[in-house]
C-alpha cells in the first residue's frame, strides 16, 4: 500500500558550517527517502537550522551583525553543501520563523493547561558586566575533582568528571572574565517526571510501529529504559525557560521570559513541515492535504534520523511534548553513530576531519562519498571511519571495476553489431536465464536491507550480483564469439542479458547514486524520466551508445582533500613572492600572535606514499612533543635531520593529513626564484638556545 511519510534530519545548529558528520547524516536519510519515492510512497522531507539560543546571540555580536542576520548568511553558506551531496530536502527553513513561534507557544499552552508546567525559583550564575544568566558553556574555572584550570561549567575535560557550574573552583565568565554572582530567577519547568510522562514513555518505547518493527533500536531502547529508572525515579523535569537577553520565543505568559532552545528546537521540525505546506510546494508534489490535516492523519509516518548525542531529547521530551500537547507522536526515531578519519573522532582544534565543501571544490564526485558512507552504514548506533585507502579501493573496485564495467564493456558489442537492439531474457516458456535473472531474484531482499537502513548489506548483495555479470560475461568471451558469425547469436544473448543486468542494478543503486542512475535510465536506455521501482518488471528493447559514466578516484585527490603534498608544512612556501613584489606591512601586535618556538628534531623519518614529506618529531620543551610534516624531503635525509635544533610555529592549528595529524610547521628559507637558486634550508637557532624557548 502507499505510504505517507513525514521524514526529518537533525536541526543543524546555525553558528557553523556544515561538517562530514552532518553530511553522513543527511545521506543516511536521503537514500532512505529516495528509496521510499522508488517504491512509489509519498514521502515529505524537511529541516531547518537551529537558530536559537545564547551561542548564536553571542557569535552574532561578536561578529557586528543580528542573529538572523548572522543566520541567514549560515543558512546560504549551506546550500552548496546540500546541493553539491544531491540531498534532496522538500523544504529547508529556520526555528526563527512565524510557523515555529506559532508551534510552539501553541504547544506550551496545551501542556500549561494538562497541568505539566510549573514555575521554581533557582539559583545560576550571572555576569554582571554582560549584564546576562551564563549557560553553563560560558562559565569556566577550576575543576572541583581534579583542579584542573579552565574547565567549562558542566564537565571536565581532563578528568571527565560532570557537575553543576556552582562547584567551580574560581569561576569567571568566558565572556568577560569577570566573577559570576549567584543570583535567584524564576525559571519555568516542563514536569517529565509526572506518573503519566512515564507510563507514556515506558509504553512508547516499547512498542513496535504500524509494520510490527521496534520503534527505537535495541540499544537505543535499553539505554532509554536506564533513564527512565525503576519507578520513573529516574526522570527530572526539565528546565524550559530563559532570562532575557536570551535570542529565542517568547514565552507568552511570562514577560521577559524565553523558551529554551531545546524546547522549540524539535518543534521546528513542525514548523517547516507547515512552511512546506503553506508555500504550496507540498500540492506541487501531490499532496492534496492542509498541514493540520496531515499531520493529524492516521496514515501519516513521522521519522526522525539523528545522531546518538541527542537522543534523550528525541526519545523522552520530544514525544511527551507531543503526546501531552495533543498531537501525534513519532512512528520511528532513527539513531546513527558518529563519523571517525583514519580512526580519530572530529575535532575542529586537531584538525581532524573532512572538509564537505573543499571535497566539492576540488571536483570530487559527490556520488563516491554517497557510496562509501552507505557501504558502511547499518540499522546499529555504530560510529563508521573514512579510511582515505579504503575509499579509493572501495569507490574503484565496487562503482568502476565491477558496476560500471558492465556496461561499458556490453554496451560496444550491441551497438556495434546489433544497432542498440537487446536480446529478451527470457526463454520462450518464460524461464528467466543469466544474470537479469539473479539480479531480478535479488529484487526483495535488497528492498528489506533499504527499508532497515542495512545499507552495507543492501550494497554487498548489488556488487555479489555484478560479480555475477562480470564472471558471465568473461566466461563467455564476446570478444572472441564477435569473431565467429555462428556465435553471433550467442554474443546477441550474453551482452543483452548483462546489460539487462546493469539496467536492474542501477535501480537498486538508484537512492545512493541518484546522478548516474538518472544518466543511465535518460542516455543510455532512452527513457523520458529517472526510474522507479516498477521499471524491474518491465523489459527494455535497444539501448544508445554508452558514454563515460564515472571516473575513477586517485590518490592526488585524497592528497588535495587532507592536504597531503599540496600545503607542506615549512615556511619556506610563504616566501616564493615575486622579487618585485613588497611585503605588506603588519602592526606588531599581528607578529605577537605568532607562537615561535625552539624544537629539537628527535625522530625524522621517509613517509610512504609521499615523495615530498618527512614526519618530524620535534620535541617542544614545556609543550611536550609534536609531529610535523614538512616538504623538504628533497632536501634533507632523516638522519641529517635527528638531533638538530629548528624553529617551529607552536600556535598553528592542525591539520589533518593522508598520513596523519600536523601539529604545526617548521621554519625553512628559500629564494623567491627556486629554479635559478634551488634549496629550502631549514632555520636554526643560535647556540645555549633550548627547546621549547619562545622567540621574540
Amino acid at each position: 500500500m502507499p505510504r505517507r511519510l513525514f521524514v526529518t534530519t537533525a536541526l543543524p545548529y546555525a553558528n557553523g558550517r556544515p561538517h562530514i558528520g552532518h553530511i553522513m547524516e543527511y545521506i543516511q536519510a536521503d537514500i532512505w527517502v529516495r528509496f521510499q519515492r522508488l517504491r512509489g510512497h509519498a514521502v515529505h522531507f524537511v529541516c531547518a537550522e537551529d537558530a536559537h539560543g545564547a551561542p548564536i546571540m553571542i557569535a552574532a555580536e561578536k561578529a557586528g551583525k543580528t542573529p538572523q542576520q548572522f543566520i541567514a548568511e549560515m543558512r546560504a553558506a549551506r546550500q552548496p553543501y546540500l546541493d553539491g551531496f544531491h540531498i534532496g530536502f522538500d523544504h529547508w527553513h529556520s526555528t526563527e520563523s512565524p510557523e515555529n513561534v506559532e508551534l510552539s507557544q501553541s504547544i506550551y499552552l496545551a501542556l500549561k493547561r494538562a497541568g505539566l508546567i510549573y514555575a521554581k525559583r533557582i539559583e545560576q550564575f550571572y555576569d554582571p558586566q554582560k549584564g546576562m544568566f551564563l549557560p553553563d558553556r560560558y562559565i569556566k574555572g577550576e575543576c572541583p575533582r581534579c583542579g584542573a584550570k579552565d574547565q567549562y561549567g558542566d564537565n571536565c575535560e581532563v578528568c571527565g568528571a560532570t557537575y553543576a557550574p556552582t562547584e567551580l573552583k574560581n569561576p569567571y565568565s568566558a565572556l568577560t572574565g569577570a566573577r559570576p554572582e549567584l543570583r535567584s530567577s524564576e525559571h519555568f519547568f516542563f514536569r517529565l517526571s509526572d506518573p503519566r510522562c512515564v507510563e507514556f514513555l515506558r509504553q512508547w518505547t516499547a512498542e513496535t510501529n504500524r509494520h510490527g518493527e521496534p520503534r527505537l533500536q535495541p540499544e537505543v531502547y535499553a539505554k532509554v529504559q536506564e533513564w527512565i529508572g525503576a519507578g520513573g525515579k529516574g526522570l527530572a523535569d526539565w528546565d524550559i525557560s530563559r532570562d532575557a537577553p536570551y535570542f529565542g520565543i517568547p514565552i507568552p505568559d511570562a514577560p521577559g521570559k524565553f523558551f529554551y532552545v531545546w524546547l522549540d528546537a524539535p518543534i521546528g521540525y513542525l514548523a517547516a513541515l507547515k512552511a512546506y505546506f503553506d508555500s504550496g510546494k507540498a500540492r506541487a508534489n501531490g499532496e492534496p492535504s492542509s498541514f493540520d490535516e496531515f499531520i493529524a492523519a492516521d496514515d501519516v509516518e513521522q521519522v526522525h534520523f539523528i545522531g546518538k548525542d541527542i537522543v534523550y531529547f528525541h526519545t523522552l521530551f520530544w514525544p511527551a511534548m507531543l503526546k501531552f500537547s495533543g498531537r501525534k507522536v513519532p512512528d520511528n526515531v532513527y539513531v546513527h553513530g558518529f563519523i571517525t578519519v583514519s580512526g580519530e573522532k572530529m575535532s575542529k582544534s586537531r584538525g581532524t576531519g573532512i572538509d564537505p565543501l573543499r571535497y566539492i571544490e576540488l571536483g570530487m564526485n559527490a556520488e563516491w562519498l554517497r557510496y562509501y558512507i552507505a557501504a558502511k552504514l547499518n540499522a546499529r548506533v555504530e560510529d563508521i571511519d573514512f579510511n582515505p585507502d579504503d575509499f579509493l579501493l572501495r569507490v574503484n573496485s565496487d562503482l568502476v571495476g565491477k558496476y560500471v564495467n558492465i556496461a561499458s564493456r556490453a554496451a560496444n558489442f550491441l551497438v556495434r553489431y546489433f544497432d542498440g537492439k537487446l536480446a529478451p531474457t527470457a526463454d520462450p516458456s518464460g524461464a528467466p536465464s543469466g544474470s537479469a535473472a539473479v539480479a531480478r531474484a535479488a529484487a526483495e531482499d535488497i528492498a528489506a536491507h533499504y527499508e532497515a537502513r542495512e545499507y552495507g548489506k543492501a550494497l554487498r548483495e548489488v556488487m555479489r550480483v555484478a560479480d555475477f555479470a562480470n564472471e558471465h560475461f568473461d566466461r563467455h568471451k564476446p570478444w572472441e564469439l564477435a569473431k565467429d558469425p555462428a556465435s553471433r547469436d550467442l554474443l546477441h544473448a550474453v551482452c543483452s542479458d548483462v546489460m539487462h543486468c546493469f539496467r536492474l542494478l542501477t535501480i537498486y543503486l538508484a537512492p545512493v547514486l541518484p546522478v548516474t542512475a538518472e544518466r543511465v535510465a535518460r542516455e543510455l536506455f532512452g527513457m523520458p524520466r529517472a526510474f522507479c521501482w516498477s521499471d524491474l518488471a518491465e523489459r527494455q528493447e535497444r539501448i544508445a551508445p554508452y558514454k563515460h559514466l564515472l571516473k575513477r578516484v586517485e590518490e592526488k585527490q585524497l592528497d588535495a582533500l587532507f592536504g597531503a603534498d599540496a600545503a607542506p608544512a615549512t615556511a619556506a612556501a610563504a616566501a616564493a613572492t615575486p622579487a618585485a613584489a613588497e611585503s605588506k606591512t603588519i602592526a606588531i601586535d599581528d607578529f605577537a600572535k605568532v607562537d615561535l618556538r625552539v624544537a629539537r628534531i628527535v625522530a625524522a623519518e621517509e613517509v610512504a606514499g609521499s615523495d615530498k614529506l618527512l614526519k618530524l618529531t620535534l620535541d617542544v620543551g614545556a609543550l611536550g612533543t609534536r609531529t610535523v610534516f614538512a616538504g623538504i624531503r628533497a632536501h634533507y635525509t632523516p638522519p641529517q635531520l635527528v638531533g638538530r635544533l629548528t624553529v617551529m610555529v607552536a600556535n598553528l592549528a592542525p591539520r589533518k593529513m593522508k598520513f596523519g595529524v600536523s601539529e604545526g610547521m617548521v621554519l625553512a628559507a628559500s629564494a623567491d626564484d627556486e629554479k635559478s637558486q634551488p634549496g629550502v634550508f631549514l632555520l636554526a637557532p643560535d647556540a645555549g638556545a633550548q627547546p621549547g624557548m619562545r622567540l621574540r
